[in-house]
């Protein structure tokens, strides 16, 4: 049989032929890729300055805190009625 038949039409489909992968074509494109990135992080990408970064880095630090405390006011208060509920 060349490939499957489709029972409802009696259809014939051929099975895919698969394509010979050139490695030279292949190695060609990776290399074009790696140039492309580099030059976009080197030529078009804008890096933040120092206190940009340290700015950042304090909101980030400080909301984490501000989360931490608040997961911690709730988880004490839980506890806390849970203990009212099943004393021992």
């Amino acid at each position: 049989s060349i490939g499957l038949q489709n029972r409802g039409s009696w259809v014939r489909v051929l099975l895919p032929v698969q394509n010979r992968i050139n490695m030279k074509k292949l190695i060609t494109k990776f290399v074009n890729y790696c140039k492309s990135c580099y030059e976009e992080l080197a030529y078009k990408t804008t890096w933040p300055t120092t206190s940009q970064l340290t700015h950042s880095a304090v909101v980030v630090l400080s909301a984490s805190l501000i989360i931490a405390l608040v997961i911690f006011a709730m988880d004490s208060c839980f506890r806390w009625i849970m203990s009212m509920v099943y004393p021992g």
